[in-house]
């Protein structure tokens, strides 16, 4: 990333810095202990550090960029250049040849630094990391976007959010290596959360077609650039009748009907059209006598990027405005496409109908701030045109579907889904960090088109 320049101090300080200067008076105190810049986050791999990675840290507040090298940030022991990225704040020590495998190294970051304003580090900083025994040569890969694959209805100030697998050099992303096409901005990265943000200098135009671009530039703290380019499209709104874009689950959900955060447990002969999964758990029993059409996925990367994405998913949905107030429960309601927010539970004990009124892209979102729970035998009908798959069930703890129930939609539960005897899905069941509890049901997914 190209380093953005600091900004530089008014005129009117340096005058006064000036004058008080000429006026003989002494230097102002250095600043108390409390005003000094800290360090956040030291930033390895969780699984031992390859040998190949650079170490990186990030401070609390912008430093001065002449002090940050390898004078103030230092592996004891091994010699390697320093970087600074301004815009996000990160300092990086890259060794000059790989460190030793499965071996602790010391590292400090010195009272060398200084802020912006001169302020040191109150104390040195020191951490300690251990390699593993081999070079990452692993390319990266983007977990999830905030922005489903082909979305219509877009606002025009949408910002982008990638989320990558893996701590990424940050200095490697910026905007000519994430963009959309034709569209100015900027890009930070939140180390933190391991995404990265690009924000359109201005708004975007109306009712247009836009291209998300990543680019093999980007590269993680080992140098290994993404493995292929990345691009998807969506396009803008405003739309008739005031229509709001798919919650952004698409691509990297992938083809999983069910997906768990500690277990998938099914009794009875269940059928599911595509994937079942867990992450970060790893138990997945009663299949067979169950039936699965795709695969069973167990704490593995396609499983951890399906939670990435319902993650991305879930903020999404529960983060939409200007929704209608519902409450209770919705039997007997018929419902046109938009946003819908409970305050708490929220209950169908017999029939709902979603309205697409002709609009096959109609998208409807319920934000249930506690519990969903359907009555046995109750139907949540589709007309109009209305598709299962443009249906968003975001449930702030957890669902629970009535026996022989029809239910249509995604459900992205914060908890656990309890899906009893004889229900029929059309839809997703998606709970981040709980189980999903199966009996004799017929779950037909969604595909990412």
């Amino acid at each position: 990333m190209t380093i953005r320049q600091l900004s530089t101090v008014s005129t009117t300080l340096l005058g006064a810095v000036f004058f008080i200067g000429c006026m003989g008076t002494s230097a102002p105190p250095p600043a108390p202990a409390s005003a000094a810049p800290t360090i956040l986050m030291v930033v390895p791999q969780t699984n031992g550090v390859g040998t190949n990675r650079e170490i990186a840290v990030v401070f609390s507040k912008p430093m001065d960029p002449s002090s940050i090298n390898t004078g103030s940030f230092v592996v004891t022991g091994v010699t390697g250049t320093v970087t600074y990225d301004v815009a996000n704040m990160i300092a990086a020590f890259k060794p000059s040849s790989d460190f030793a495998a499965n071996t602790m190294y010391n590292a400090s970051m010195t009272t060398g630094a200084r802020d912006i304003n001169g302020t040191a580090l109150a104390a040195p900083f020191n951490f300690s990391f251990t390699t593993r025994a081999t070079r990452d040569t692993s390319p990266p890969n983007i977990f999830a976007i905030n922005v489903a694959a082909g979305a219509t209805c877009v606002p025009l100030d949408q910002k982008i959010n990638v989320t990558f697998d893996e701590q990424m050099d940050s200095l490697t992303i910026n905007p000519s290596t994430f963009f959309i096409v034709g569209v100015a901005g900027s890009v930070t990265y939140n180390v933190a959360s391991q995404t990265a943000t690009f924000t359109p200098s201005a708004s975007l135009a109306a009712n247009t077609t836009f291209t998300i671009m990543v680019t093999t530039a980007v590269k993680d703290m080992g140098g290994v650039p993404l493995g292929a380019p990345f691009q998807q499209t969506f396009t803008t709104g405003p739309c008739p009748g005031g229509g709001v874009p798919p919650v952004a689950l698409c691509p990297f959900i992938g083809n999983f009907s069910v997906l768990a955060g500690s277990t998938v447990t099914n009794t009875g002969s269940t059928t599911v059209s595509g994937d079942v999964g867990v992450s970060p758990g790893t138990a997945v029993t009663g299949f067979p006598p169950g039936l699965i059409g795709g695969v069973i996925h167990k704490a593995d990367g396609p499983a951890a990027q399906a939670q990435a994405a319902l993650t991305t998913g879930y903020i999404d949905a529960a983060g939409r405005a200007g929704g209608t107030s519902v409450a209770g429960d919705l039997v007997g309601q018929t419902l046109t496409a938009g946003v819908y927010k409970s305050t708490s539970s929220l209950a169908i004990s017999g029939d709902v109908t979603l309205d697409a009124q002709g609009n096959s892209a109609a998208v409807f979102i319920f934000q249930v701030s506690s519990t969903l729970t359907t009555g046995s035998g109750s139907h949540v009908i589709l007309a109009n045109g209305a598709k299962a798959c443009n249906v968003f069930w975001q449930v702030g703890s957890s669902a629970t579907l009535g026996t022989n129930s029809v239910f249509k939609g995604n459900i992205l539960a914060l908890t656990s889904i309890t899906i009893t005897t004889g229900v029929n899905l059309e839809g997703r069941a998606l709970a981040r960090n709980g189980a999903v509890t199966l009996d004799t049901d017929v779950i037909t997914g969604c595909a990412c088109l």
